[in-house]
């Protein structure tokens, strides 16, 4: 058996855009399918926290827990990263002229969300521009740093960047920040799964992250980490029965997240499947999937700088399993694309998925590919070569 054969996968497509929903794992579907058929023989059993949900969610805090090295009481779930990041904003008090610290690198959603929330209560977002390519990680901690001002009270930033695929240096961002009295906030939506992450070492204020991408767990699956400290004043996007429930010998912040109103918890209870599934994977666990991952990752952005003529944007030790490579918009106007209509043309007419991003303006745009454990040598290859065709 091949290591795609545990994903469902299109055997036509060349997959190379993990990261932007994941994919799940065989196993783990059907984990999740014997989880709903079992809610729907007994829902009030199994859907009423005073029965058995509190108890389940527990078990999967614990295993979430034990891999990014908090303690549970610590975690709550949320739907995604973006609704963890919504969660956070909008428990913020924040006042006119206080500023929101955010990257040119950031998660639109999440960007977006910290403009909203500016509006809202009339403070200011700030960008700290950081450059693609760029020489070090120092680069993201200078151009941070330009950007704060005594009246930064947050700021949020990319674990690992979305269109551009760099490891960001957060822990030194966050002693720069806590040095400042600005609290930090995470947005780690591809990190578990991806890279180690030690939450307790790393002493975030919130940090928040997916499940369902570099984890493979099903979608609609993430956490929230809050020191406890600021545990009272973070509560979800929804407002339900946790509000008022007795806590039994549980935060507020737990009762509340979990328990948004009625929703399917399958998602998350089919986590621990899918950690399970990633340590036994290789023999050497999870660090060996990281290595591999890592390594065809590199291996994948030299062949495709080599075949764009171009160098590559970072150093090896900024990306994980993601690498983006920029492209010279002027070597594609024969074709009149923009980033979209080359994605189409990539997929439409070579059966390559993978995303395409503009980023600072019209000429800026880059590739972005995925090497999960499924993917081959020769899928980059054959990626390499068509846009050598396209360029040529």
């Amino acid at each position: 058996m091949q290591i795609r054969d545990h994903w469902q996968l299109n055997p036509d497509i060349d997959f190379l855009n993990h990261g932007s929903f994941g994919a799940c794992p065989s196993v783990v579907l059907q984990e999740q399918q014997n989880l709903i058929s079992e809610l729907e023989n007994d829902p009030i059993r199994f859907l009423a926290p005073e029965r058995e949900l509190t108890s389940k969610l527990d078990e999967v805090r614990d295993t979430v827990a034990s891999l990014v090295k908090v303690p549970a009481s610590d975690l709550a779930f949320v739907r995604n990263a973006t609704d963890g990041v919504n969660a956070v904003l909008n428990s913020l008090p924040l006042k006119e002229g206080d500023q929101i610290l955010i990257t040119n690198h950031g998660y639109n959603a999440c960007n977006n969300a910290a403009r909203h929330v500016a509006e809202k209560t009339g403070a200011e977002v700030t960008v700290a521009e950081i450059p693609f390519p760029l020489d070090s990680d120092t680069d993201v901690i200078v151009e941070i740093e330009k950007q704060i001002t005594p009246q930064t009270r947050l700021i949020l930033i990319d674990h690992v960047t979305s269109p551009t695929g760099l490891i960001f240096p957060v822990e030194q961002v966050i002693s720069l920040a806590h040095a400042k009295g600005i609290q930090v906030l995470v947005d780690g939506a591809h990190a578990p799964g991806m890279i180690p992450l030690n939450l307790t070492a790393m002493a975030p204020d919130y940090y928040t992250a997916n499940h369902h991408k570099w984890l493979c767990g099903p979608k609609t699956s993430g956490f929230l980490f809050v020191q406890p400290e600021l545990q009272t004043q973070v509560r979800p996007n929804l407002i339900s029965h946790g509000a008022n429930r007795k806590c039994r010998n549980r935060s507020r912040f737990i009762t509340e997240f979990d328990w948004t109103g009625t929703y399917d918890p399958t998602p998350l209870l089919a986590v621990p499947a899918a950690i399970l599934f990633l340590e036994t994977l290789y023999p050497e666990g999870l660090d060996q999937l990281y290595q591999k991952n890592h390594d065809a990752a590199v291996k994948a952005r030299q062949v495709l700088c080599h075949a764009l003529q171009t160098e590559p944007p970072s150093s090896n030790a900024m990306i994980g399993s993601m690498a983006s490579v920029p492209l010279d918009a002027t070597r594609f106007t024969k074709h009149e694309c923009s980033p979209a209509a080359l994605q189409q043309i990539l997929f439409q007419q070579h059966r390559l998925e993978l995303p395409v991003f503009q980023l600072w303006d019209s000429d800026h745009w880059c590739l972005r590919i995925s090497m999960q454990a499924y993917n081959e040598v020769h899928q980059i290859d054959r990626l390499g070569s068509v846009l050598t065709e396209l360029t040529g």
